[in-house]
């Protein structure tokens, strides 16, 4: 088996999973830190920024978190 295969199949395992969740978590460090600054700068277009930025990032944890529960429930259609 290729390292190029094993990564991938680590990318569709649990601890794969778990750490994709981990990854995508510490990114809404900079989207806080984004939205602190445009509160205090008063900027809108960048406090907007940050609110898409928070959105992507729980709607990329929901995703996360689905693929983890099909992957325990046995989903024959989940790949």
């Amino acid at each position: 088996m290729s390292t190029l295969q094993k990564a991938k199949g680590f990318k569709k395992s649990k601890p794969g999973t778990y750490l994709s969740i981990g990854t995508t978590l510490f990114g809404s460090v900079g989207v806080i830190k984004q939205a602190r600054t445009a509160r205090n700068d008063h900027d809108t277009l960048k406090l907007i920024d940050a609110v898409v930025g928070g959105v992507a990032i729980v709607t990329g944890v929901a995703l996360l978190v689905r693929e983890l529960r099909r992957m325990d429930s046995g989903d024959v259609l989940a790949d």
